[in-house]
């Protein structure tokens, strides 16, 4: 078969509906498709999977990066809401450096507390617990910056 019976065939195979064709003759062997070809694949899982359990074990292989999930501290950041930060400023825990701190992780403090003081343009903003709550973390250490909407303490509503 030469090129040009070759061009012909393709060019047949453009015009018509045809995404496949295939010619042997003798020892020749001429195959044509045009187009993708898609291959759908459907299933459905006869009983439910979890992701975590299946995946736990390769992802951890794969990864050293990846930590595996602790249940505890997930059910705590459910329990827990955040004190964020109302301005752009410095955290204090002590109304001066010789005071205690306001207060300590694991603390209960009544509503209208004062929790920290944040500074802001020599401005002293007493920030305080709006409900009664037990302190589960300081996330800010003392004396840092802090931005607006940043958290200041993890608590536990009481």
């Amino acid at each position: 078969m030469d090129i040009k019976d070759i061009k012909s065939l393709i060019k047949m195979v453009t015009e018509t509906d045809i995404t496949e064709f295939e010619l042997e003759s003798g020892a020749e062997k001429i195959k044509i498709q045009r187009g993708k070809s898609v291959e759908l694949v459907n299933y459905a899982a006869t009983q439910p999977m979890t992701f975590q359990q299946q995946m736990s074990a390769p992802v951890a292989a794969l990864s050293p990066h990846l930590q595996p999930v602790d249940q505890t501290a997930t059910v705590e950041q459910d329990v827990t809401q955040a004190i964020t930060s109302p301005i752009v400023g410095t955290i204090y825990h002590a109304p001066s450096p010789e005071s205690p701190s306001y207060v300590e992780v694991g603390q209960t403090v009544e509503k209208g507390q004062i929790l920290c003081i944040v500074e802001a343009m020599k401005l002293m903003n007493e920030i305080e617990a709006e409900y009664r709550c037990k302190i589960v973390k300081i996330c800010k250490e003392n004396a840092q910056p802090v931005e607006y909407g940043e958290t200041l303490f993890l608590v536990e509503p009481l």
